[in-house]
């Protein structure tokens, strides 16, 4: 008996202690779960559950002068795949790459080449009926981000000036490049704790907050830049050209109205994304301008003091020799005016006058008048215009200098100089942006002088000129047309030719400047004032009206018929709702 209760006695002793012991072992577990690993396991379990992502920033608007819209970011969502969560859900995956236009091949070969990562995109930037369609496929590893999207409301109308932006929203050219700063925003981060299927279920902390880009006002007035498209693309059409371009000045602050250039493209449509179609050839694209300088050479005669207004030339027989060289007229125009010489723009009187003058004379004008430079607009990929320096050209090179060859512009620095000789000698900086106070401008010729080159380039726009087609109805209108062959190596082309058109209106309170230029018209006509002047036409006789521009010519002798003044009106009524094509 004894015996019995010593082994019992000896049992519980046992089993004490193996309770004992279990109690000790937990209590050492807790100890270390709690005290001496507890930063160990945090972050242990941080790391599969707590993630800090990013807070995509609001890209800044762009609005025209008027505050219309012109470019605008729109929320939509990404999809991304963990690679190392993927791998219980490969089953999904032609379903998840069927929704997402994608081949399952391509995105498993993908999937392998990324194994050791953590995030990779499937898909930027997908509809948001798409995205929808992902979170009810549920599959393991595979999330949406929130992302933004730039949408351009004008399309291809003012693609060229705007730009675009890349697939991470940074600008890639036009304003979205120039001020790509100024409207990007800044992302911000917080740390999110994610379930097991990878779905945020809570906040936990905001490490930085989102910072939205600026907003941006450019001098663009999308009526007008409508207007200059239209008419563009008209002309390219009718005449079968390679390409066009047309600018818009506000003759009194130098800002810019309407840039088009043809062919365009749609900055909303990145299948569309041409290198060829998406540079700005209004301001990246050298031309020789022909007749179009003439005028600013006739300046240069009248400020030398040499040559006044009243003045005549003789340019009997139509041509002259000029260092073993011939120039020619298109015929012999006899004893011409001043204003003649413009009008009827002959190459042997402004040949004359130029030569008349000394080189410094004739060079000092044309950098006044901001040829052989830029416009200083800031725009990106704008290129400076060229003429040789006075000391080393010939006489002949000067001969034809004074009519346009052996010099380059681009269409906007054309129009500036343009706007120089409306604003009463006055040349303005070039600017992108709507413009709250009127930059200083500076003095490059009397207003005397400017004003009678004026009236020599409004006699251009009459039964007497060269660019008639250019005239606006009830409007004052100068201008001057250019027509000039195209070089090559060794010389200039017999059959291909840049047709120019520069101008201004209305000549009693000029407000704008504008240059008209196509590219290689081949379909039978090609002079200047047959296919550029129209398209001057077509657009200042809406734009004066839009603009609430009064009439400075009124004569009910010539009014429109009654098919053109429908077509006015329904042109205007495109305008006015919302220009968009």
């Amino acid at each position: 008996m004894n015996s019995a209760k010593q082994q019992f006695a000896f049992r519980r002793l046992i089993i004490a202690g193996l309770f004992l012991l279990a109690v000790c072992a937990l209590l050492w577990r807790a100890f270390d779960l709690h005290i001496s690993s507890q930063v160990f396991l945090q972050k242990q379990g941080d790391a599969r559950h707590i993630r800090t992502v990013e807070i995509s920033a609001h890209r800044g608007n762009i609005y025209d002068r008027n505050g219309e819209p012109l470019a605008i970011s729109t929320p939509v969502d990404s999809v991304w795949i963990n690679p190392k969560q993927i791998t219980g859900s490969l089953d999904q995956l032609p379903e998840l790459s069927k929704l997402l236009a994608i081949e399952t091949e391509s995105l498993q070969k993908r999937l392998i080449a990324n194994a050791s990562r953590e995030f990779m995109y499937v898909k930027r930037r997908v509809q948001p009926s798409v995205a929808e369609q992902v979170k009810k496929l549920a599959v393991e590893g595979v999330y949406l981000q929130r992302e933004y999207q730039r949408f351009y409301p004008t399309g291809e109308v003012s693609a060229h000036v705007l730009g675009f932006t890349n697939v991470d929203d940074e600008g890639q050219e036009g304003i979205e490049l120039a001020y790509n700063e100024f409207l990007a925003g800044k992302s911000g981060a917080k740390k999110i704790i994610r379930d097991r299927l990878g779905r945020a279920v809570d906040d936990v902390e905001r490490i930085s907050s989102a910072e939205p880009g600026q907003d941006l006002t450019i001098s663009i007035d999308r009526r007008l830049q409508y207007l200059a498209y239209r008419a563009l693309k008209s002309a390219m059409k009718t005449h079968k050209a390679k390409s066009a371009s047309a600018v818009v000045l506000d003759v009194k602050t130098g800002e810019v109205l309407a840039m088009v250039n043809q062919p365009s493209y749609n900055p909303n449509d990145r299948a569309d994304l041409n290198p060829s179609r998406t540079r700005n050839r209004a301001v990246t694209d050298l031309f020789e301008p022909g007749s179009a300088i003439k005028p600013i050479t006739m300046i240069a005669a009248l400020d030398s003091g040499k040559w006044k207004s009243s003045d005549a030339v003789s340019t009997s027989p139509g041509y002259m020799k000029v260092n073993h060289n011939t120039i020619k007229d298109v015929r012999n125009f006899g004893d011409l005016s001043l204003p003649a010489v413009i009008y009827k723009s002959s190459n042997v009187g402004i040949s004359k006058i130029a030569l008349s003058l000394s080189k410094e004379q004739q060079w000092h004008i044309y950098r006044q008048f901001g040829l052989g430079q830029t416009t200083g607009s800031g725009f990106p990929g704008e290129v400076a215009g060229h003429f040789d320096f006075y000391k080393n050209v010939t006489d002949f090179e000067r001969a034809t200098l004074s009519f346009g060859y052996g010099m380059s512009v681009t269409p906007l620095l054309l129009t500036r100089a343009y706007a120089a000789i409306a604003n009463h000698g006055v040349i303005n900086p070039v600017s992108f942006l709507k413009l709250n106070e009127k930059a200083e401008g500076k003095s490059v010729s009397s207003s005397v002088i400017a004003a009678d080159v004026i009236r020599m380039m409004e006699t251009t726009v009459s039964s007497k000129g060269t660019g008639i087609r250019a005239a606006v109805n009830n409007y004052r209108v100068a201008g001057k047309t250019g027509t000039i062959h195209k070089s090559k190596a060794g010389g200039y082309e017999d059959d291909s030719y840049q047709s120019v058109f520069a101008g201004f209106a209305p000549l009693s309170d000029p407000r704008l400047a504008m240059v008209v230029m196509v590219n290689e018209p081949s379909a039978g006509e090609y002079y200047g004032g047959q296919v550029a002047a129209p398209v001057f036409s077509n657009v200042m006789m809406n734009a004066m009206r839009l603009l609430d521009i009064a009439p400075d010519k009124l004569n009910i002798g010539n009014q429109l018929s009654d098919k053109k003044q429908r077509k006015r009106v329904s042109v205007l009524s495109d305008v006015k709702n919302g220009g968009r094509v």
